[in-house]
């Protein structure tokens, strides 16, 4: 039984079980999580009742789900109905098995009778892929089905209206998106997340964060984006489409499409501390250094990518409750004419400075993003056609309801 445990695939059982019951946890606790945050923002109490301090909220909350009577409306396409939110809750919770934990585990610390040092070391890891950045990224991107699926099945105009508003969003961000992580896999030489982290190990300045400023901030942008969050929350905008592609759901069914936008969140939280602030290493700990491989060193690595995957939770709730929302066609533009050429221009820098040998060098980088920023803003700025002659005179277009 040792033996088996030990391996890597029984290892990787064990840890898949874990994962998924932290995940699930950490999920529940973002939607008290969100009320807290929500109610500091605007100088209220939040959740406060149901436990101390509210803690048992999410368990009141899921309960509820769990006994409201399940109704399907008629007129949908029943089965793809009933298939929208498992499929984009399966697909939230399957982007974690990618995620380096916690570096590497050598057996000995944990049975120093049974194994040699190095006789038995296995990553912390469910599955240590080549292609690991490339799954995750292809995982996500099957969450937009189940959005169209739902506005679809629903029969619903409303419905439909915020299934093709999530569309057109989805494809348009998920370019600069695999732009800004194209960046950060040229730096590493790799598309294994593990080794990326490793890559990182050493100082701050070691940190992709501190070498490509720009790609991390417009990759936090087009997550927000691709998780429908707040300012992009336009697919679910209850102002104009009452609750958007979820507004024939109900009990679980209902749920499971914010358990799952939660899941997602935690996942590309994950990711981009993988990608850009290091993973489980901190410089100044020597615990979280890759040739640390210890049963505590494990512990205190998966802290560490806990405790920055929640300040970047953080910043998604605070963001939530302090910027409004775009109308959708400054969405559209604001990643058309901003994202799209910012992003080719911080892959274009990159290049330029792995040819030449200097993709590590934190001065050379630094002043690369800033000249590509400036660049980006005046070739856009001067792209755009401003309005001059008879159509500035036009007068603005009445209302519908008064036109004769």
């Amino acid at each position: 039984m040792i033996d088996f445990f030990t391996s890597q695939f029984g290892f990787s059982i064990l840890l898949a079980a874990a994962a998924i019951g932290v995940i699930l946890f950490m999920v529940a606790y973002c939607i008290y999580y969100e009320r807290k945050i929500a109610g500091w923002v605007q100088d209220r109490y939040g959740p406060n009742r149901v436990g101390p301090v509210g803690l048992l909220q999410p368990i009141a909350d899921g309960g509820k789900f769990v006994f409201k009577e399940e109704f399907i409306p008629a007129n949908v396409d029943k089965p793809l109905y009933v298939l929208a939110p498992v499929l984009i809750f399966a697909v939230a919770l399957m982007a974690f098995a990618v995620i380096p934990w916690g570096g590497q585990l050598d057996f000995h610390s944990v049975f120093p009778g049974t194994f040699e040092p190095g006789e038995r070391v296995v990553n912390v890891q469910v599955a240590a892929a080549d292609i690991g950045l490339l799954y995750i990224l292809a995982v996500l991107s099957i969450g937009v089905y189940g959005i169209v699926l739902g506005g679809w099945a629903s029969n619903n105009k409303y419905s439909f209206y915020g299934a093709m508003r999530a569309c057109a969003q989805m494809l348009s961000y998920e370019i600069p998106l695999g732009l800004c992580i194209l960046v950060v896999v040229l730096t590493a030489g790799s598309l294994r997340l593990e080794q990326i982290t490793v890559a990182q190990t050493g100082d701050w300045l070691s940190w992709n964060v501190c070498r490509h400023p720009v790609a991390f901030f417009v990759l936090f942008v087009t997550a927000l984006a691709e998780a429908n969050r707040t300012p992009f929350d336009l697919p679910e905008a209850e102002q104009e489409l009452v609750g958007g592609y979820h507004t024939e759901y109900g009990a679980m069914k209902f749920a499971l499409f914010f358990l799952a936008e939660y899941a997602a969140i935690v996942t590309t939280c994950a990711m981009m501390s993988v990608l850009f602030l290091g993973g489980w290493h901190l410089p100044w700990l020597t615990w979280t250094q890759a040739e640390a491989t210890g049963w505590w060193p494990m512990l205190v690595k998966i802290f560490v990518i806990l405790a920055k995957t929640s300040g970047l939770i953080f910043m998604y709730m605070w963001i939530r409750w302090t910027i409004p929302r775009f109308r959708f066609d400054q969405l559209m533009r604001f990643a058309w004419l901003r994202l799209v050429p910012m992003s080719l221009g911080l892959v274009v820098l990159t290049v330029v400075l792995l040819y030449f040998g200097l993709q590590r060098s934190w001065p050379l980088t630094l002043i690369g993003n800033v000249v590509v920023v400036v660049i980006a803003f005046w070739v856009t700025t001067r792209s755009s056609v401003p309005v001059t002659g008879r159509q500035a005179n036009m007068p603005a277009a009445a209302p519908y309801a008064t036109r004769a």
